[in-house]
């Protein structure tokens, strides 16, 4: 019995085991296919998501291709319209040019027939009016006794004579207001200039007169028989005058440096008190190297005062040997070196080239340093020294034009300007009574020589002259041409520093300036 009880309860436990197993394992399926069928309701409406916004998408991109087309459509369609509008109106447009050059045509005949029945109309007035001229001419030729060739003559004439006044009115009315304008112009250009230049007005000296310190010295001077003053002439290329001069010795002597090496010479030799031959070639060499330096010296410094660069040694001594020459009292190499000055200053107020006026105006009388030893004017041997030199033709043209009324540069025309100006300010220069005189009288002379002329004076020491005409036989006009003609003389036959002014006075005044 318990056998069986066993048995059935083994029945029951094994049966509740697989119920319970069947049981759990649906439950188990059930979770899976629920589990699956989410995933496949989430696939499903992703794809149908998907599907959606693909069909969206190519319904978008076929719209764009569609209107793409059709824009094309419209633009070939209005293309071709346009084509055909412009054919057409090409046919019209030559239909209706062949209507106008028809109507044209026949308007240009009808022209053609009225011009020729015009030139026809204007011949035969034409042949009428030479018909009356003729006639008229004669008529004219017979009552004033002249032919037609000799009344044209007559008009020509009296017509010439009348625009010959005119036109000299006219000259001399532009002429004084030229005149007016380019003269305040140049005296404020040359003004501006002179206030910067700051110069010794005192002109200098040479002098060849050397101090004894007794009378006995000129016996030693001479020497036994006169062989020392020959050995000092001989070596100095001076004349040595010991003459009744208390106290002092003359050289003489056309070579200013020869002159200043014998000076030299000369006062070593007293200083020392031994004079004889041999002492004497001693001295004179030391003194000539002492001159020789001091050239050296001189022109180094008158470059540098004057602000010029590039000049070669060489040229360079030849300007420091300006330190012995003078003219008319005044220093050459400081007169040089005042021209370069000034027409640095007048170039830099017109806008010229400042250094082409500097090397011109400090060169231009570099010929003077050797007028002694070479023939020619110190123009023709500066000239020279110039293309020696390779100096610029600028400068070239500056140093030889500086004395000529054609200059061919601005920088020339400074140049002489300067001259002019450092030359003519007062005190620059000195000259003898007897030639100063005789300058006067002689510009008294060449105004004095033209008819017209009653009086005339130079003032102002040689600078001006004044001539008072006869007014009967001198008007406005002549008066302007007088001092016109005037100066051109004084320029073709005078010899002056600095410029002269020449006033014509009658009843009005005519200026001009001899440059």
């Amino acid at each position: 019995m318990e056998t069986v009880i066993a048995i059935v309860a083994a029945v029951v436990g094994i049966g509740i085991g697989v119920g319970g197993g069947f049981v759990l394992r649906n439950m188990m399926l059930s979770r899976g296919v629920d589990a699956a069928k989410d995933t496949a309701g989430r696939v499903l409406q992703h794809a149908e998501e998907e599907q959606k916004r693909l069909i969206l998408e190519a319904k978008e991109e076929a719209m764009r291709t569609k209107e793409d087309a059709d824009k094309e459509v419209r633009d070939r369609r209005r293309e071709a319209q346009s084509i055909e509008d412009r054919l057409a109106n090409r046919e019209h447009g030559l239909t209706t040019r062949e209507e106008s050059l028809e109507k044209r045509q026949e308007t240009l005949e009808g022209r053609e027939q009225r011009t020729g029945e015009h030139e026809r109309a204007l011949d035969e007035q034409k042949s009428e009016v030479e018909a009356i001229k003729r006639e008229q001419t004669e008529r004219l030729e017979s009552i004033a006794g002249l032919t037609l060739t000799e009344a044209k003559d007559q008009i020509a004439t009296t017509a010439e004579g009348e625009m010959s006044q005119e036109l000299a009115k006219r000259y001399y009315t532009l002429e004084q207001a030229m005149l007016a304008d380019v003269d305040d112009k140049a005296k404020k250009v040359v003004s501006l200039a002179i206030q910067r230049l700051a110069s010794d007005v005192v002109s200098e000296t040479t002098t060849s007169i050397v101090p004894l310190p007794n009378d006995e010295m000129k016996g030693r001077l001479i020497g036994r028989e006169g062989r020392n003053i020959r050995a000092i002439e001989a070596a100095t290329g001076v004349d040595l005058i010991i003459d009744d001069t208390p106290e002092a010795v003359t050289i003489s002597c056309f070579d200013p440096i020869r002159r200043e090496v014998a000076r030299i010479a000369l006062t070593a030799l007293i200083q020392d008190g031994r004079i004889h031959p041999a002492r004497v070639e001693e001295a004179v060499e030391k003194a000539q190297s002492e001159v020789d330096e001091t050239m050296r010296r001189a022109g180094e410094q008158a470059v540098l005062d004057a602000g010029v660069r590039g000049l070669q040694p060489d040229l360079v001594k030849l300007v420091g040997r300006l330190h012995y020459r003078y003219s008319y009292g005044e220093n050459i190499l400081q007169h040089s070196v005042e021209v370069s000055r000034i027409a640095g200053m007048l170039a830099g107020e017109i806008e010229a080239d400042i250094q082409t006026a500097k090397a011109g105006g400090l060169l231009h009388d570099i010929g003077k340093a050797l007028t002694h030893e070479v023939e020619g004017t110190h123009i023709e041997i500066g000239d020279e020294i110039a293309r020696r030199y390779n100096l610029p033709a600028a400068v070239q043209a500056a140093i030889a034009e500086h004395h000529d009324d054609a200059r061919g540069s601005a920088e020339a025309f400074l140049v002489a300007a300067a001259d002019a100006i450092s030359a003519a300010r007062p005190g620059s220069r000195r000259d003898t009574t007897e030639l100063y005189l005789k300058r006067l009288e002689a510009l008294e002379d060449v105004a004095n020589s033209f008819p017209g002329v009653e009086k005339s004076f130079a003032i102002q020491a040689g600078r001006e002259v004044r001539i008072l005409v006869q007014p009967d036989q001198i008007d406005d006009i002549a008066a302007s041409n007088l001092a016109r003609n005037v100066v051109k003389k004084i320029e073709e036959n005078l010899v002056y520093p600095g410029q002269i002014k020449v006033t014509v006075v009658r009843e009005t005044r005519a200026t001009e300036v001899a440059k």
